[in-house]
């Protein structure tokens, strides 16, 4: 996929200063550019790059005035950094626009589907599915019975949602995700084996989700496990059953969330961060990384450590941890004072 400087400028409502007909095939660091690539230049102490890189293109800011002679064709914008942000999505989605159905797939009779879709090989689409318009589900996917999902959704390659899953608009699946697997729900019987209790209820995921890459969401026992609007989740996330995470949610990496918890909107979870179950974390909290969560958690609070607490007595507490061995050399030295005066004073 080519395009030329003066089609780029006009994505960017941007000026030519060069060769208008450049063509660039692909993208690069201003360091590492070669003859068809694309850079940008927004930080000042890279300058020095414009002046040696092989890139055809260049993206700079309207400012930008060289110094000393330049061979690369410009494109001079208002904000160099927005711009080549701007081209990265357009250029993404160019990449991505696909369209049609490759062979061979399973699309179940009932199963509707809207317009504009793109259905890649050995997909496999159950009875009374439901797939909206602009949907792309790539190859190797699988998508249950009765599962519901919205307008311009990306299913990547390799992702498996289980039946009656309901999915909103604009939500973005990465490989290797499961979606609607059993809930982790077991009884003991009198012999002390354990038995799987049936997990009936569904997942729903609201708009504007992005779920990352081998992350599972797991179907409530009862009722749903509920993703709310705007929810970002990394990579390799456990959400067990009945969960709820509130809308704008954002969550690092291999953090893991007990059943019957329930998280509030707008807060910030770091990676490796473990819930306890049946719990309640209020709006706007922020946890960092590998914090235990043990018990709930109000508005607005920021929370560290395992078990968790306030982040200011969690640093003050730090402080003194790290100190540990000068203070129990202290308190030994003190010890050692006292029994000498004892011994003094018995003499």
């Amino acid at each position: 996929m080519k395009f030329t400087a003066q089609q780029i400028a006009d994505i960017l409502e941007g000026d030519v200063v060069g060769n208008p007909n450049e063509e660039v095939s692909r993208l690069s660091k201003i360091e590492e550019g070669e003859k068809g690539s694309l850079t940008f230049l927004s930080n000042p102490k890279y300058n020095h790059f414009l002046y040696t890189t092989n890139s055809s293109i260049a993206i700079v800011n309207k400012t930008f005035k060289p110094d000393k002679e330049i061979h690369t064709t410009l494109i001079k914008v208002n904000n160099a950094y927005e711009s080549f942000s701007k081209l990265l999505e357009f250029y993404n989605e160019a990449k991505n626009n696909k369209t049609g159905r490759e062979v061979p797939n399973f699309i179940a009779n009932s199963a509707k589907i809207g317009a504009n879709e793109y259905i890649g090989a050995f997909a496999y689409l159950g009875k009374n599915v439901t797939i909206g318009d602009n949907v792309k589900i790539y190859p190797n996917s699988y998508i249950g019975d009765n599962t519901v999902i919205g307008d311009n959704c990306v299913i990547f390659s390799g992702v498996k949602i289980y039946s009656e899953t309901i999915i909103g608009n604009n939500c973005k699946i990465h490989s290797g995700a499961i979606i609607g697997a059993d809930g982790f729900g077991f009884a003991p019987n009198e012999n002390g084996e354990y038995k799987a209790i049936p997990q009936i209820g569904n997942v729903i995921i609201e708009d504007n989700v992005d779920i990352g890459s081998a992350s599972t969401i797991d179907r409530a026992t009862l009722g749903s496990t509920i993703i709310r609007k705007g929810v970002k989740l990394d990579n390799q996330i456990q959400v067990a059953h009945n969960v709820e995470i509130g809308k704008n949610t954002v969550i690092a990496s291999q953090t893991g969330i007990a059943g019957s918890t329930k998280i509030g909107k707008n807060c910030m979870i770091g990676g490796q961060v473990g819930f306890a179950g049946h719990l309640i974390v209020g709006n706007n909290v922020k946890i960092l990384a590998q914090a235990g969560i043990s018990k709930n958690i109000k508005d607005n609070e920021i929370v560290n450590g395992t078990p968790a607490f306030k982040v200011q007595d969690f640093n003050k507490s730090y402080v003194y941890f790290k100190n540990l061995p000068k203070i129990i050399t202290k308190v030994n030295n003190i010890e050692k004072e006292l029994n000498a005066q004892k011994s003094t004073i018995n003499e």
